[in-house]
C-alpha cells in the first residue's frame, strides 16, 4: 500500500473530468493544474457540491463542485429539459459517482465509494479532514470554473 497520492494517481483524476465532459457535452473540460489545499482553506467552491465518501484499503473523500450556470449548460447540452436545482443536483452527484468509478478502476477494488451526496456551501457536514492535505483540481468549461477537491489516504 502507498500512503499518499502520486503524480500519476491524481492525473487519473484529472482524465476522468476530460473524459466526462468530452463524453456528455462532445467538449472536453480544460484541467488545470491540481495543487495542494493548505489547513483551514475551504473545500467547497461553488452553488453545488457532490460529495463520495471513500472506505476500504482507503478513506477519504472526493467532491465535485460546480456553479448553477455549468449544470444548467450541461444539462442543455445532455438534451435535458429540466433545469431545476433539484436536477441539478442530482447532475453533480453523478459527475461525482462518475469520477469516482474511474478511481476505483484506478485503486482496485478496495476503493469502496459511496452514494453521493449533495452538501449546501458552508455545510457543517462536509467532507472530514484527513492527516494528509486534500488536492483540487480546477477546470473551466465554456468559460465556468468549476473544481474537484480529491482526499484519499492509505486506510490500513
Amino acid at each position: 500500500m502507498r500512503p499518499e497520492l502520486r503524480t500519476e494517481d491524481i492525473e487519473v483524476f484529472s482524465e476522468a473530468i476530460t473524459h466526462f465532459f468530452a463524453t456528455c457535452t462532445g467538449e472536453a473540460a480544460c484541467v488545470r493544474s491540481a495543487y495542494l489545499l493548505e489547513p483551514g482553506e475551504p473545500v467547497l467552491w461553488n452553488d453545488f457540491n457532490g460529495l463520495i465518501e471513500v472506505s476500504g484499503d482507503f478513506r477519504g473523500s472526493i467532491c465535485f463542485s460546480a456553479p448553477a450556470a455549468l449544470l444548467t449548460h450541461v444539462l442543455l447540452k445532455i438534451g435535458d429539459s429540466e433545469y431545476t436545482s433539484e436536477r441539478q443536483g442530482d447532475l453533480v452527484g453523478e459527475i461525482a459517482n462518475t469520477l469516482s468509478g474511474r478511481a476505483r478502476r484506478h485503486f482496485g477494488e478496495g476503493l469502496e465509494i459511496s452514494p453521493p451526496r449533495l452538501l449546501q456551501p458552508g455545510d457543517d457536514a462536509g467532507p472530514a479532514r484527513l492527516a494528509g492535505l486534500p488536492y483540487a483540481i480546477p477546470l473551466s468549461w465554456h468559460g465556468y470554473e468549476a473544481n474537484l477537491v480529491v482526499q484519499l489516504e492509505c486506510g490500513r
